[in-house]
């Protein structure tokens, strides 16, 4: 069996050493490990909580972000000093966050170490608007700390948010402001253990001066290669991870991790000419789908009947995940410093409908479509170019679910699925890419085969692992009916 396993790895990399149009994205970056991780993790939490949380900031409840820009805007520097005396959460454990998280699968959490507030959630030596003036442990208190703590003894990985936009600092759109926020990275990538995602935020509004601030952004990016080499960093622009383009929960039915990374940057106007990834694309630069769980990243009671339910969060799952994508799942912070218990309810419901959904209905199945093994896979030919799949007995599916081999390169541009229940009805779903993960979702039916033809590549066809999945709702109804 090695023998031929060998043999076959042998003939497939013959092909793709003399197949015109082959994949040629840097295979560098896509098989760097901290990649790996990264991909291989899917989901996690971030956490937004800092004075917006506090009653007198409840104007970060906008509906619309722009209005909230203008807002915002409005807010004199004094306010925001004065906000910093009302942060005082009286319940706070980070390790109820970390087992939380943990419980509901997720791997890694990313906490918002400074807004666009300009509030630090740790001591910093470089601004005065931090946990250091607010009542809280006597000023004694850093949030960074003890969840990197926590992080550590539960085995979660810490990413850190350090807006570039601040509201507060006075030197904010000067020059000096880039050195400012260079050493907050230094102090957030020296203090507090291994990080492994530093997430930048594109918004760049006013200042207490009334100047909008040139990032630095070459500075930025070097300081988390210095210290934190094996962080990912993400922007509209990676350099490592992008945002998707949207912050409702999905991810396209294009879905490249190739883009041309050095014709945007942070906050691009024509951003949503660049959202899906380029199939010539230079960079290998994964989408990143961040969603929040209620209507606005932070926390305010009149959104507590408002929380996503588990069926919605699996309904994103498969439009982020399932779409060549990570789902950050936001979970805003009470004023107690708590995750509130509808979250928290949702949250675990969530994990226990993946449970049940996420069970392989073509377990058994042999060849290397069906062994779960990454590094086996199937390849089309011009002769072969359709997988054809038969149940042994009639099943209940809504989902199908397909991978490459991305270690190899993203190569799908598009594909079809042809349906064929135990009556015999047909029904044809098109497509467009795979990558690392593509779930197919459809009416449930009593599936009895089905036929997926590639349409277009660019490179040889190579398909990793193929999945059928029954996804349910709550009420134990099919989730795509």
């Amino acid at each position: 069996m090695k023998t031929i396993i060998c043999l076959l790895s042998f003939l497939i990399f013959s092909y793709l050493g003399n197949a015109q149009n082959r994949d040629e994205t840097n295979l560098t970056e896509v098989n760097n490990p901290k990649m790996k991780w990264w991909k291989d993790a899917k989901f996690g939490m971030f956490i937004h909580w800092g004075i917006y949380s506090v009653p007198a900031g409840k104007w970060e409840n906008k509906t619309n972000y722009g209005e909230w820009i203008m807002h915002s805007a409005k807010i004199p520097r004094a306010t925001y000093a004065s906000l910093s005396k009302e942060f005082n959460p009286t319940k706070f454990n980070a390790e109820e966050w970390v087992k939380l998280a943990k419980a509901a699968g997720q791997k890694y959490i990313v906490i918002t170490s400074k807004h666009h507030d300009g509030f630090a959630l740790y001591p910093s030596k470089y601004t005065s608007h931090s946990v250091a003036k607010s009542p809280w442990k006597n000023g004694k208190g850093d949030v960074v700390k003890e969840l990197s703590a926590a992080c550590n003894k539960y085995g979660l990985k810490l990413g850190i948010y350090l807006s570039p936009w601040d509201r507060f600092h006075p030197a904010y759109g000067t020059d000096e402001y880039n050195q400012v926020y260079a050493k907050m990275q230094e102090e957030l990538l020296t203090q507090y253990g291994p990080i492994f995602e530093f997430w930048y935020d594109g918004a760049n509004g006013e200042g207490p001066n009334g100047k909008k601030q040139v990032y630095d952004w070459p500075l930025f990016h070097s300081m988390v290669n210095k210290y934190q080499p094996i962080a990912v960093q993400f922007s509209d622009a990676g350099p490592d991870i992008r945002w998707v383009g949207n912050e409702r929960g999905y991810a396209y039915d294009t879905m490249w991790s190739p883009i041309l990374r050095d014709k945007i940057y942070p906050g691009c106007p024509d951003f949503d000419n660049y959202r899906n990834g380029q199939e010539n694309g230079t960079h290998w630069v994964s989408p990143e789908v961040d969603v929040s769980i209620r209507p606005g990243w932070y926390y305010h009671p009149d959104q507590d009947d408002k929380v996503k339910s588990p069926d919605s969060l699996l309904k994103i799952y498969a439009a982020s995940v399932g779409r060549n994508a990570n789902l950050l799942l936001n979970i805003p912070v009470d004023t107690r410093g708590l995750i509130h218990e509808n979250d928290s309810a949702s949250l675990i419901g969530f994990a226990q409908l993946r449970a049940k959904s996420l069970v392989n209905l073509l377990k058994g199945k042999t060849g290397p479509l069906f062994d779960g093994n990454k590094s086996t896979y199937w390849m089309a030919t011009e002769k072969n170019n359709q997988i054809n799949v038969t149940l042994n007995r009639a099943e209940r599916i809504n989902t199908l679910m397909l991978q490459e081999p991305i270690a190899l390169g993203q190569r799908v541009r598009s594909f079809e699925v042809e349906l064929e229940d135990e009556a015999g009805n047909m029904e044809v779903i098109k497509a467009g890419t795979i990558g690392h993960k593509r779930m197919i979702t459809f009416k449930e039916r009593k599936l009895k085969s089905f036929q997926i033809r590639f349409t277009g590549s660019r490179g040889p066809v190579l398909i990793s692992n193929l999945e059928a999945y029954r996804f349910i709702s709550t009420r134990n109804e099919p989730l795509f009916q």
